[in-house]
């Protein structure tokens, strides 16, 4: 069972309701086989219970290929299945035609007639909501519905049923197929449904991204485009002053130098806001974003006393490990999870979305290694179970209290060569 167990797993959300969707009506010739196919040996002499067979066979074959095809094009893989569509129309309504005959004009025997109105119904009604399939119009479905319903009435009288017999036989065809045609409309409309959902959510984690880009382009533009305009001004300012030969050039050029140098430390600050994440904000807005995608969330450990630095690291890697969940897998749980133990702070991201070993390789998990690198940290992804998906982040903490004092002190020797 491992092997389709993990088949089935692997697939996103959308293609499972898919291949749900196409195998429930391929179970529908299955039962027309067994129901009608197989139990009218019991009914119907040999030879013609074998031609059935066979007739309800091949009937069920070209209901299972439009059942495909169909779905194919729903999806926009195929072009619309019109030649077995009207293949299966026109199989349907011979058959269902020669088992009238068979009710009203046949034989006398009532198992005989049994049968045969066994296989009116079934092949009808299936043939019916298959063809629903590949219609898109509403009105056209109706149509359908409603000339399979009249044409059954009117070869009913034509062949000799009273006037209650043939309205009772349109009616049930009225019914069946009206209900079938109903499923088959509506299997259509949640499966783009389900796409179209899955699509959005690609969509909001594309524009969640491309808000940030802008963001952060809105941020720099405020702080450069003041800071750079008022240093154009002060220039030109300097050379007019100088060409004049008047000292106060020197000052307008210290001002242009001492706004240079808050605009570099200004600009800093932007990409350290930008680049550096909390943890424990990383921390909520996960388990808010699963929680709210359907997916058992649970969070636990502490962040306070972690270095920036450490803090940071991890944030990102809280984001990667949650898209990877929300975008590759699918599962159901999550857990998250961070310790400190012996000197080191592990932070352990576990999942049952099996799809999830598709990001293991992916350019995300390498950009979180280079940023773990940072602070001498490390990073393992793999699955570890059935299903189940883990990640796992350690930094050092001396490494990241070093890394911090490294950085303040190259940052003071940077602040005492400019001043000198």
């Amino acid at each position: 069972m491992r092997g389709p167990e993990s088949w089935w797993r692997r697939k996103s959300t959308p293609a499972k309701v898919e291949t749900y969707t196409q195998w429930s009506f391929h179970s529908f010739a299955v039962i027309e086989v067994a129901t009608v196919g197989v139990a009218v040996f019991a009914r119907v002499e040999g030879r013609l219970a074998a031609w059935v067979f066979v007739t309800v066979c091949v009937h069920a074959l070209i209901g299972t290929f439009t059942v495909t095809r169909s779905l194919d094009w729903t999806r926009g893989r195929r072009p619309q299945p019109l030649r077995l569509m009207w293949a299966l129309g026109t199989v349907t309504a011979l058959i269902g035609i020669g088992a009238l005959f068979f009710v009203h004009r046949g034989h006398s025997d009532s198992d005989s007639e049994s049968a045969a109105a066994g296989l009116f119904a079934t092949v009808v009604i299936y043939g019916v909501g298959i063809i629903t399939l590949g219609i898109r119009d509403r009105r056209r479905v109706l149509m359908l519905v409603a000339g399979f319903t009249v044409g059954t009435g009117v070869a009913a009288l034509l062949l000799g049923a009273d006037g209650t017999g043939a309205l009772a036989e349109a009616f049930a065809v009225l019914v069946g197929s009206g209900f079938l045609s109903f499923a088959s409309v509506f299997s259509v409309w949640l499966l783009n449904a389900v796409y179209a959902l899955d699509d959005a959510r690609e969509t909001r984690a594309r524009l969640a991204v491309a808000e940030e880009r802008l963001r952060f382009g809105r941020d720099l533009h405020d702080v450069m485009g003041r800071n750079l305009a008022v240093i154009a001004l002060k220039s030109e300012l300097a050379v007019q002053l100088s060409r004049r030969g008047r000292p106060e050039a020197v000052e307008q050029m210290i001002e242009v130098q001492r706004i240079a140098h808050e605009s570099q430390r200004e600009v800093r600050d932007v990409v350290r806001g930008y680049r550096e994440a909390d943890l424990s904000v990383e921390l909520a807005g996960a388990q808010g974003v699963l929680t709210a995608a359907g997916i058992d969330c649970e969070v636990s450990g502490s962040t306070e006393g972690l270095p920036v630095d450490v803090q940071s690291a991890l944030g990102w890697v809280v984001r990667e490990a949650t898209t990877n969940v929300l975008r590759h897998g699918d599962a159901a749980r999550c857990e998250v999870s961070v310790r400190v133990r012996e000197g080191r702070v592990v932070l352990t991201v576990e999942n049952d979305g099996a799809r999830a070993t598709s990001g293991s390789g992916g350019s995300g998990l390498a950009g979180l290694r280079e940023r773990l690198t940072a602070v001498d940290g490390t990073l393992e992804a793999g699955v570890v179970g059935e299903g189940v998906f883990r990640l796992v982040a350690e930094v050092p903490l001396r490494s990241a209290t070093a890394s911090d004092a490294s950085a303040a002190a190259s940052e003071a020797s940077a602040v005492r060569g400019v001043t000198s």
